[in-house]
């Protein structure tokens, strides 16, 4: 099961400070990711979406820490 598998309302776009929320990240940080290429983003006109299955691309390749 996917870490967004569980969202309400699941969509195939979200807004930035969408997806922040559904990362439980400060949304200046999720846009330093998109800055750098970490989290890929889509254009639609001016607006900056990301997809769903980039959210769990970026999920699925963070390495869980270790104490």
């Amino acid at each position: 099961m996917s870490a967004l598998s569980a969202v309400p309302g699941d969509r195939l776009l979200y807004k930035p400070e969408d997806a922040a929320d559904v990362l439980s990240i400060g949304r200046s940080t999720l846009y330093e990711l998109m800055a750098e290429g970490i989290v890929k983003y889509i254009k639609v006109g001016r607006i900056r979406r990301i997809r769903r299955r980039d959210l769990e691309e970026f999920v699925n390749s963070l390495t869980p820490a270790s104490d």
